[in-house]
């Protein structure tokens, strides 16, 4: 009779994942502070998934996120990796800076003073 150990159930590898790094998060919660001082955000929530990483901004925690900030690291090459995505699911900037993506939400902060 042989007895073997069971195999344990395979771990899934906690670096198969794409996420932010810490210059990237740095960009991203500045503008975040930002905005939230200017009362126009207030939750946010993030997902690292397989593929791709999400920074997702909400005006309320119950509705649907105002904007997506998209990390796919496999369109490095061809179209940016990074993307900003508006509420309806439509690609409103696609680079390869995440700061030059970025402006585009900047221009909202911009008001003028009377």
């Amino acid at each position: 009779m042989n007895l073997q150990a069971p195999t344990p159930f395979p771990r899934p590898d906690a670096y198969d994942k794409v996420a932010f790094d810490r210059r990237e998060l740095s960009v991203i919660l500045g503008l975040y502070g930002r905005m939230v001082a200017a009362g126009e955000w207030r939750d946010y929530a993030m997902s690292f998934l397989k593929d791709h990483a999400v920074f997702a901004v909400f005006r309320h925690t119950a509705e649907h996120p105002l904007y997506r900030i998209e990390k796919r690291p496999k369109l490095m090459h061809r179209q940016g990796q990074y993307a900003l995505i508006g509420t309806d699911g439509q690609v409103l900037k696609r680079g390869a800076d995440l700061a030059t993506v970025l402006r585009l939400l900047e221009r909202k902060l911009i008001r003028a003073v009377e």
